[in-house]
């Protein structure tokens, strides 16, 4: 193995050994969320609610906790990791380390990206013990999620990398994440929505993501999706470019 793979797996290594240390908080403490979303919108929300679109109410709100799953840990996982090595001072030992910013930025996101595709998929194992779950297009199920993994693991990068406290953290992901995500239709059509929600809904990046990976479990979705997958592609992008010339310029790295 080359030294630049040693390297890079030594810093990923790093990362994955973090929240996996505290697993009990890292991942018990989500999947019992989600455990209890599926028991109490489903059980108790679904007998009312009947179905949605055709398709029973907890299992339409399952593709969108998988999704809520991703996303959440990856930020959280990201920001947190990255603001407390700013604390630390460690951030700096691993920028003038022979680690490149590609390197350095690479396993930094696969930290957060690896916890949230481990809960998300313990979620949908639990999930599928539960009910009756469909997947009727594999493929898009594996890229959308693949995709919001990867677009909240590097998200988490960056507000890691431009908070000063926890606080501005704890902020990013009370007033602006789950307020995406839970007005994203994670829980409810769009269409239910009178006016002028619905609309504002439109405008809401979370609910694209929710109907790509909700079109990879049940085969419908409220958006075209060719055009919202290239979407989430050129916005993904746009984000891994921005954090990396953040990392090549050590921008709000360095002391």
């Amino acid at each position: 193995m080359s030294p630049k793979w040693v390297r890079f797996y030594a810093l990923t290594n790093r990362e994955v050994s973090r929240f996996v240390k505290i697993k009990g908080q890292t991942i018990g403490a989500p999947l019992l969320e989600t455990f209890l979303y599926i028991s109490i919108f489903g059980a108790a929300l679904g007998s009312r609610v009947g179905e949605l679109d055709g398709v029973k109410y907890v299992v339409y709100v399952i593709p969108g906790l998988i999704l809520m799953a991703w996303a959440i840990n990856a930020f959280t996982n990201n920001a947190s990791s990255i603001l407390q090595q700013k604390f630390q001072r460690s951030i700096d030992d691993q920028l003038s380390s022979p680690a490149g910013p590609m390197q350095l930025l690479m396993a930094l996101t696969l930290g957060g990206f690896l916890r949230g595709m481990t809960i998300s998929v313990l979620t949908f194992l639990a999930a599928s013990l539960l009910v009756d779950l469909p997947v009727d297009h594999a493929w898009a199920a594996v890229i959308s999620l693949m995709l919001v993994g990867f677009f909240f693991a590097q998200l988490g990068v960056l507000i890691g990398v431009r908070a000063e406290q926890f606080d501005d953290v704890s902020f990013a992901q009370t007033f602006v994440l789950q307020p995406l995500i839970f007005l994203g239709g994670v829980f409810y059509s769009a269409s239910l929505l009178p006016e002028p929600y619905q609309t504002l809904t439109h405008f809401n990046p979370v609910y694209y993501m929710t109907s790509l990976v909700r079109y990879g479990f049940l085969g419908q979705a409220d958006v075209n999706v060719p055009l919202s997958f290239l979407a989430l592609a050129a916005a993904t992008l746009a984000l891994f470019l921005a954090n990396y010339r953040i990392f090549k310029t050590g921008y709000k790295l360095r002391a």
